[in-house]
């Protein structure tokens, strides 16, 4: 639900119309794309084929990457520069668009910088490092009035969009409860100790406003996401995914009433911070975007490939008169009363048609599939769910201020702590 200020921000705003890039009509779009990792080379192999494109930067602290995306987009026709700052991408007025593939604890700062400078954003999910900055998110993308897409693609596929047309349609009457899970099997991170960063990668920018700390050889590249200053665990990995989709299905525009959660590393003997177990439980009241009480539930289990319901990594909706069940990167399955199978669809997730339905937002001013106001509520599930499995209670939360409510240290956590007047600190944070 967007907060009074993001509302006022919104309204009061007419400079940043006149001062956001923008293309003439027929004109390619000029797009920078930060962070060349795993998704960040997803992205960067679509970006280079789309003839509505010019991408003209690449940006990583790591030298290595880098020099890799920069071939890519060179050998694709592009004029691309590489460097490795991002303030050097913020600061070209040329650039209509940016693609913000990093580490999580960038997501939201990145963002909100490229979003001040006018510039409308592909961010990858969660969206957000916590709480706090998904709603500065939020309120970036209305006070600049830019696009902010967050990469949770299952809004942009045909498959799940029938799926949300079913329920939202009544098929299965009416929705009371919703669930989520993430099954798979991650890799044991080991157990390093502290030492130098090697020479290809500029350490002091990839912790950006993070608090300084030691490097370690297995908290870069993909496994930065299982510790607590740089990501949220696989709930805000993989498992936001699936949340988002509970989040779509069940109409969510707000966070949840309260939220109790158990978790904990029943599987790994490794350095990784974040549970490879969860289960957590959301409770909306009354009122709170919708007329009955209703609860959401999660469940991970990353040292467990095996399918429920159906699928590994999936949702299932269910219904006074049926339930629908749903793996979003293979389909889905209508039951009606007694169990009767009624409706099923197959189709994977389309990270090309989200794209595209960002790049129509821009071009035309169309609605975005996963605005940041959107974003900002599936990855806030995640961290009131980390909140509450670290903090071992049930947390009392007040979905208008955003605050929790029953104990002061567990509502610290809805903020972070960031390395003192450092350039990217999100203000308001």
């Amino acid at each position: 639900m967007p907060s009074r200020r993001t509302f006022l921000a919104a309204s009061a705003s007419s400079v940043a119309l006149a001062s956001r890039a923008s293309a003439a009509p027929g004109d390619k779009l000029t797009v920078a794309l930060v962070g060349c990792g795993g998704m960040g080379r997803a992205h960067l192999n679509l970006l280079v084929k789309d003839k509505q494109l010019n991408v003209a930067y690449v940006c990583d602290a790591d030298a290595n990457r880098l020099k890799d995306a920069a071939k890519v987009a060179s050998d694709a026709g592009h004029a691309v520069k590489a460097v490795k700052d991002m303030r050097t991408v913020l600061d070209d007025k040329a650039v209509h668009a940016v693609w913000m593939a990093t580490p999580d604890h960038w997501h939201a700062p990145g963002a909100i910088l490229a979003a001040d400078g006018g510039k409308h954003v592909y961010v990858e999910k969660p969206c957000s490092h916590n709480v706090r900055e998904g709603r500065l998110l939020a309120d970036a993308a209305a006070r600049n009035k830019v696009h902010i897409q967050v990469g949770t693609q299952a809004r942009s596929t045909k498959t799940v969009q029938e799926a949300m047309a079913r329920l939202h349609g009544g098929a299965i009457g009416e929705i009371l409860c919703a669930k989520a899970w993430n099954s798979q099997l991650r890799r044991n991170l080991g157990k390093v100790k502290a030492s130098a960063p090697p020479a290809h990668i500029d350490y002091e920018l990839w912790q950006g406003p993070v608090p300084d700390a030691p490097f370690y050889a297995n908290r870069v590249h993909g496994s930065w996401r299982f510790f607590r200053d740089y990501g949220a665990g696989d709930i805000g990995n993989d498992g936001v995914h699936n949340i988002d989709v509970a989040v779509w299905g069940l109409k969510l525009d707000a966070l949840p009433n309260r939220v109790a959660a158990l978790g904990g590393k029943f599987f790994f003997d490794d350095d990784q911070e974040w549970p490879d177990t969860q289960y957590a439980v959301c409770e909306y009241d009354a009122g709170n975007g919708g007329p009955k009480a209703r609860q959401f539930v999660f469940e991970q289990r990353i040292w467990s490939p095996y399918v429920q319901e159906g699928y590994e990594n999936g949702n299932a909706f269910y219904g006074t008169k049926g339930v629908l069940v749903i793996g979003h990167t293979i389909g889905w399955k209508l039951y009606g009363e007694r169990n009767k199978l009624l409706e099923e669809m197959t189709g994977s997730v389309s990270l090309p048609a989200h794209h595209q339905n960002f790049i129509d937002a821009i071009t035309s001013d169309g609605k975005l599939a996963t605005p940041a106001a959107v974003g900002h509520i599936s990855a806030g599930i995640c961290h009131l769910a980390n909140i509450a499995t670290v903090q071992r209670k049930t947390l009392e939360f007040d979905p208008k201020k955003e605050s929790i409510t029953n104990g002061a240290e567990a509502n610290a956590l809805v903020r972070r702590k960031y390395r003192p007047n450092h350039w990217a600190v999100p203000k308001g944070a």
